[in-house]
């Protein structure tokens, strides 16, 4: 598209009048004199501050900052939920043909192809979305064979990357992983690394060790792939991956133990990306991992079920390796009930006994005595508690796995790049296990990268405003809900400051599905409750002042197959809506909620600000310690006012940058501020 198009004159009308709020909401009579001011008129037109720096996004005592120093609010989204699968051959999860041909495979053209980047760039930074957690994979980069690159991808993703810059879009790079690998349905790694320990991706169906929806089919269960999480072949590789030398000291691959082998090859094959990377302004730096698994490791007892709710089948971890070696087990199932999973009876899992195993050898945790094969055909369980102690001590996953594997990651990648940030996200456990300690760690910049979402919402696909979740407590009350929100993501900020120091806490996802309420919303056109849902995790998000990435935004969604990933449908774009080419908002969904007036720069200190999208009222207070050449910076979004919106805010001095659609406001004091957008006539 033409960029000039959306940079036609526009006319602004302004009306400034005196307004500083006392420390309960009151106005100060003997503040400055009322002003009105209109534009055009003697209100100026202006221009962002160009600033030329090696990075445009720094760290300083705690906070987001640009080069001038200026607190930063990174508003951002997720880009995108097709780039965990192939681009040719499609990849979408529905299709089954090719499935298991993990090497003839080219990622080029995730998120979109390069000559379709304009548009969608474009649409970001008209909906406000300056910054993009920018999803890669292991499998993308690494996928013919360990050692082998994918160049023509790396150069892609380096084009991409250049492109957003051009658009004053700034990213962070995130490695994407979800239960390991497209082969144990999800998205991540890549084929071969099942191989190398001798499973036979083509038995998990049939040995429960995964549900994988490229081979079940159709109607695929909704979020049934999380419990993949719970499964053998995702918990056997995260177990290797993070603590294979000391749970399976008799696996190696070519010599080498295969923890060691792993974690290297996912090194080296991101450090052929950074190495592209390096030196473009718009990078922040690189997540380590999204959403890792413990795997088995810290289980106290292997033949319990798991502390945790498992939708489906749920075999013990001891029941999940049986069934791997080819016994039968009666499994307990779950479906989801009102406000919590239920029980749904029990079924016998491969009775074919079938093998997960190449040529029927005994699997890796029988090899490593977890349990030893009897003579006919049985296992007999050896240890139950074999994956919480070692060497006479009690396993802690942090300290003993993690954190020795965070500070190799970040070592590598600095090493490339000393200014990058390292992104580090919680860990998915079935017992409860905090963030690594990170904060005793001098010479790192730290960011909490944690995830939240309304789960409700998100599993049972129905917006239910009375009804929300707590730490696992089911809490009643629309306003108590709502609270609930805001407490969970502020206990995140006081975790960050608990476990990280000193660093900034990240949203790297939230979102709600856009198929809810069983996809109505695609027969009516009306997308009032994705509206309300979606925007209450906005403001229990600006609630507590934080930096986010909405999950997310799919070039190539449609109604029919959500996100091209397992039945997903969390993308605020979709092809199917795009009715009008040349209108830069279709295509969206539920935009009243997703497009947002915000404080983008702030040369003070952000107090609160928030945004009701039915009154379209947008506030923002702030202190002001030392004045300064470089202004506070609010977008404030075409799609809420148009050309006219009227500012209450005391005396300063203005201007408005018609094509970046900022407010740029210099103080004209030290001091707290109030400022309040609103569309005309109100």
């Amino acid at each position: 598209m033409n960029h000039s198009i959306f940079t036609k004159a526009l006319v602004l009308f302004f009306i400034v009048t005196a307004f500083v709020s006392s420390a309960h909401g009151q106005t100060k009579k003997e503040d400055h004199k009322k002003s009105i001011r209109t534009f055009p008129g003697d209100i100026p037109e202006g221009t962002v501050p160009e600033i030329t720096a090696p990075q445009n996004i720094l760290i300083n005592d705690g906070q987001f900052t640009d080069p001038t120093g200026r607190n930063l609010f990174l508003r951002g989204i997720n880009l995108g939920g097709s780039s965990k699968v192939p681009y040719e051959p499609d990849g979408a999860t529905h299709i089954r043909e090719g499935f298991f041909n993990g090497k003839n495979v080219s990622f080029v053209g995730r998120p979109f192809p390069l000559e379709e980047a304009d548009e969608h760039f474009e649409r970001l930074k008209a909906w406000g979305f300056h910054f993009v957690r920018f999803l890669v994979t292991w499998e993308a980069i690494e996928h013919e064979g360990p050692g082998i690159y994918d160049e023509e991808y790396l150069a892609y993703v380096k084009a991409i990357v250049t492109k957003a810059n051009d658009y004053g879009i700034n990213l962070i790079i995130d490695p994407h992983e979800d239960v390991w690998s497209r082969y144990s349905g999800g998205d991540g790694a890549p084929l071969w690394t099942f191989e190398i320990i001798g499973m036979d991706v083509t038995k998990f169906q049939e040995t429960g060790a995964a549900i994988v929806h490229n081979v079940y089919g159709d109607p695929f269960p909704k979020m049934i792939w999380y419990t993949n999480n719970y499964k053998l072949a995702a918990s056997t590789m995260f177990t290797l991956f993070f603590g294979g030398n000391d749970f399976a000291p008799k696996t190696k691959v070519d010599g080498i133990q295969v923890q060691d082998y792993l974690q290297q090859h996912y090194i080296n094959a991101l450090l052929q990306l950074a190495k592209e990377l390096k030196g473009l302004p718009n990078v922040l730096g690189l997540e380590l991992m999204n959403e890792p698994s413990a795997g088995y490791i810290g289980i106290s007892d292997i033949t319990k079920p798991y502390d945790t709710e498992v939708i489906g089948d749920a075999p013990t971890p001891w029941q999940s390796i049986l069934l791997g070696e080819g016994v039968p087990q009666e499994v307990q199932r779950y479906r989801v009930g009102a406000v919590s999973l239920i029980s749904d009876g029990k079924r016998i899992l491969n009775k074919e006994k079938v093998s997960v195993w190449k040529n029927g050898e005994p699997g890796v945790w029988i090899q490593n005595g977890v349990g030893k094969k009897l003579a006919d055909g049985s296992c007999q369980l050896t240890d139950s508690a074999y994956f919480s102690w070692v060497n006479g001590q009690e396993v802690d996953f942090n300290e003993m796995y993690y954190k020795p594997f965070v500070l190799k990651f970040a070592e590598a990648i600095r090493a490339i790049d000393p200014t990058w940030v390292i992104v580090v996200d919680n860990v998915l456990s079935p017992y409860p296990l905090e963030l690594p300690m990170l904060k005793d760690i001098e010479g790192i910049q730290w960011v909490n990268g944690s995830h939240w979402y309304d789960d409700v919402t998100l599993v049972k696909k129905q917006y239910m405003p009375f009804l929300g979740l707590y730490e696992r407590e089911v809490v009643f009350g629309k306003r108590k809900v709502f609270n609930a929100f805001v407490k969970t993501l502020g206990n995140m900020v006081e975790e960050t400051r608990e476990r990280f120091g000193n660093a900034p806490l990240f949203l790297g996802e939230f979102g709600i599905p856009f198929d809810m309420n069983g996809a109505k919303a695609y027969r009516t056109g009306n997308f009032t409750a994705q509206t309300k849902a979606l925007d209450r995790s906005f403001r229990a998000a600006e609630k507590n002042l934080l930096s986010y990435t909405l999950w997310n935004y799919t070039a190539d969604n449609t109604n029919e197959r959500g996100d091209q990933w397992n039945g997903e449908d969390l993308s605020i774009f979709s092809l199917s809506q795009k009715t009008n080419p040349s209108d830069i908002n279709s295509g969206g969904r539920a935009l009243d909620a997703a497009i947002r007036p915000y404080p983008k720069k702030i040369n003070g200190k952000l107090l609160e600000y928030s945004y009701n999208y039915k009154t379209k009222e947008f506030q923002v207070r702030f202190e002001v310690e030392e004045l300064s050449d470089y202004p506070t910076e609010l977008f404030l979004p075409e799609y809420v006012y148009g050309d006219a919106f009227r500012l209450i805010a005391e005396t300063g001095r203005l201007a408005f940058d018609k094509k970046e659609r900022m407010l740029l406001y210099y103080p004209g004091r030290a001091g707290e501020y109030n400022v309040i957008v609103k569309p005309t006539g109100r």
